[in-house]
């Protein structure tokens, strides 16, 4: 039977850094998937006309190459979520979660560091509560490479794999998806370069002996 499953970003690439592989597998699989953008660039920002709109171009192909079902975009500022952000985010993203009734959620790890992150994935947990949202029955958070890895070094925030996906069969689309969004791929040891990415799949593989994983900390899970 299809899952409808969810991928929230802050930014878009986040989705692909850390989920694309798995998205790419849902697809296969016949699940109907949905991407939520919580931030957007403006020219009143500083950014250029010109990177406002290949900025839109590489969302719409991206979602064209995962097979997204629909886009949804919060449209906030990006760099700029606070907590004050939270009162109009929550019922925002509840209406949504409402709309599409998601059995899977990936949301970005709470700990990462940058603070559009770390927002978004309080807004989403606020939206997990069963008793409110009773069709949700996973929630994970991925890692984000350039986020996740410089996060302080605490215990308390230490992201901790425990779910893997074998994405052996679609790494290599998985990178290819990413040029897409050429700006934000650079040369290793840049963070966010394909030898980066490739390197990560290779190890989380290796903990979990396949090829290539994508790895989750698993937040909930309700067997029904």
């Amino acid at each position: 039977m299809s899952k409808n499953v969810i991928v929230i970003s802050a930014h878009p690439d986040d989705e692909i850094l850390g989920v694309g592989g798995t998205l790419l597998k849902h697809a296969k699989n016949g699940d109907t998937i949905f991407w939520l953008i919580t931030t957007n660039i403006y020219e009143k920002d500083g950014f250029s006309k010109e990177r406002v709109e290949s900025r839109e171009e590489e969302i719409n192909n991206v979602a064209k190459e995962l097979e997204i079902e629909k886009v949804f975009r919060l449209n906030y500022s990006t760099m700029v979520l606070s907590t004050s952000s939270l009162q109009t985010m929550v019922p925002e993203i509840s209406s949504i979660f409402n709309e599409v009734k998601p059995e899977i959620i990936y949301c970005l790890n709470r700990s990462d560091a940058h603070s559009d992150h770390r927002i978004t994935f309080d807004a989403v947990m606020a939206c997990t509560k069963s008793f409110r949202y009773p069709f949700i029955k996973k929630v994970l958070m991925y890692e984000c490479i350039s986020e996740t890895e410089f996060a302080p070094v605490l215990a308390e925030k230490a992201f901790l794999p425990n779910y893997y996906v074998d994405i052996s069969n679609f790494l290599n689309k998985k990178i290819e998806i990413m040029r897409i969004y050429e700006s934000e791929l650079g040369e290793h040891p840049f963070p966010r370069s394909e030898r980066n990415i490739e390197a990560l799949a290779t190890f989380r593989g290796a903990s979990v002996g396949v090829e290539y994983a994508e790895a989750f900390q698993l937040i909930k899970w309700i067997d029904k």
